[in-house]
């Protein structure tokens, strides 16, 4: 498994890729997330960690435009809080939502078509075979069915299909759920393939172990707030940390 760089940018650099500022998120009367703040340098692998229920999902679903928040969202400079979710994938924000969202009746490639729909035939292509590159596996089974592909593949899938709009800052919802250990590494790897390429990184994983790992900086969202955040190896060296989260999540690969 490689090992993030220790040379990495951490937040707090003058122009960072997204910066979230006071993030506000209710359902109903409830507080889903409550003033957090974030950054992700450019080029950078950032992760959020926390528990069940901690806003991890809803935080990244807010920053999309898939739901409504308050604060300030800027992305690559450009404040975007008011944009739909359409005008934020057509900047250079993509989203892999945990629950995959393929189409199981459709290939693997017309899904993957899909999620360049509005580009160019042209551009299409060469998404496409960047995609095939960075997963090979695709490659090999591009006409087979979403539906009849393993749980690793159909997340190899998502992750394509999210690429196919050539981001240049990929947020990620619990990418490891439900893989087993060695399906887990070699989507952790992908990830480590992607940021070398220059793809920046927001991950959300309730696997703080795997996540820690292959991260620069981390973020611990308790209950809608964050309330740690620092290199990532410093705080899988934290003691109480490591007690409360690093156990969660699946086991070590």
């Amino acid at each position: 498994m490689s090992a993030a760089p220790s040379g990495a940018a951490a937040p707090g650099a003058a122009h960072p890729h997204l910066a979230v500022h006071d993030l506000s998120v209710r359902y109903g009367r409830t507080e889903a997330v409550s003033g957090v703040s974030i950054e992700v340098p450019r080029g950078a692998l950032v992760t959020i960690i926390g528990a069940n229920g901690a806003g991890k999902s809803t935080l990244l679903n807010a920053v999309m435009g898939v739901l409504p928040s308050r604060g300030g969202i800027r992305f690559d400079g450009r404040e975007v809080s008011a944009l739909p979710l359409e005008a934020r994938v057509g900047l250079g924000l993509s989203l892999v939502p945990e629950r995959r969202e393929l189409f199981a009746d459709l290939s693997v490639e017309d899904n993957l078509r899909l999620g360049a729909f509005r580009r160019r035939r042209d551009e299409r292509d060469g998404a496409l075979e960047d995609v095939y590159v960075q997963f090979p596996r695709l490659r090999e089974r591009h006409r087979q069915l979403a539906g009849t592909l393993s749980g690793g593949e159909r997340q190899m899938l998502a992750m394509g299909r999210a690429l196919m709009s050539r981001p240049s800052l990929l947020m990620l919802d619990e990418p490891s759920l439900g893989l087993a250990p060695k399906i887990v590494a070699e989507v952790f790897e992908r990830l480590v393939a992607l940021r070398a390429s220059g793809v920046s990184l927001l991950l959300v994983e309730q696997n703080a172990r795997a996540a820690l790992r292959v991260a620069d900086y981390a973020y611990v969202l308790e209950l809608g707030s964050v309330t740690t955040h620092g290199p990532a190896a410093a705080i899988a060296d934290d003691e109480r940390l490591v007690e409360s989260y690093l156990g969660m999540g699946g086991a070590e690969y």
